[in-house]
């Protein structure tokens, strides 16, 4: 079994990352492989509703000028699926909402080609608005008709500088129990 993270943070190795290692931790003991990919430094362009997904069917996006379609087929490929983001101005940031828009509207136009992978949210916040970020990564689980395992907490850990999240041991762990859950859940399902 295998876990894809995507981190949406541009700090390759700030506080979001270190929440998804918190996670990736746990699914490790359990024999279950994981890959971090970061969407930092990357040019995405957004969704443009152009439908033509739908018209091909070949479970890609027409635009192929970015990273998107690999990284949408690593999701088809992945038995689970981490969206990880920090919290910018209440919500996902930018690369973010563009692989969710571009990634949900190729897995409907193909048969929902992820529905019944395990979802899972990672949420990085300094004070406030994580509860919105942490909606908007489980609505593309939902609508994907994704399995979402649950934590102990909502997924999130608190930190503004790189590397506060270590200080978060209520954040830290929420992720560990995140883990153990996402584990438990991809063998009951899966193994």
């Amino acid at each position: 079994m295998k876990v894809i993270a995507f981190n949406g943070s541009p700090r390759k190795e700030g506080n979001t990352s270190m929440l998804v290692n918190y996670v990736f931790e746990e699914l490790e003991k359990e024999g279950i492989e994981t890959e971090m990919i970061n969407l930092t430094g990357e040019k995405l362009r957004g969704c443009t509703a152009c439908m033509k997904c739908f018209e091909t069917q070949d479970r890609k996006c027409i635009f192929d000028d970015d990273p998107v379609n690999g990284w949408i087929a690593k999701m088809d490929e992945a038995d689970g699926i981490i969206l990880a983001s920090p919290t910018y101005f209440s919500d996902v940031t930018t690369e973010m909402k563009a692989l969710i828009d571009r990634a949900g509207f190729v897995s409907k136009a193909n048969g929902d080609l992820l529905a019944r992978k395990t979802g899972a949210a990672v949420v990085a916040v300094r004070r406030a608005g994580s509860i919105h970020v942490y909606d908007t990564l489980n609505h593309f689980f939902g609508i994907s008709q994704m399995v979402v395992p649950g934590s102990s907490y909502w997924n999130m850990g608190l930190g503004l500088a790189e590397g506060d999240v270590a200080g978060d041991e209520e954040g830290i762990q929420t992720m560990r129990n995140l883990g153990k859950n996402m584990a438990w859940l991809m063998q009951k399902l899966y193994g």
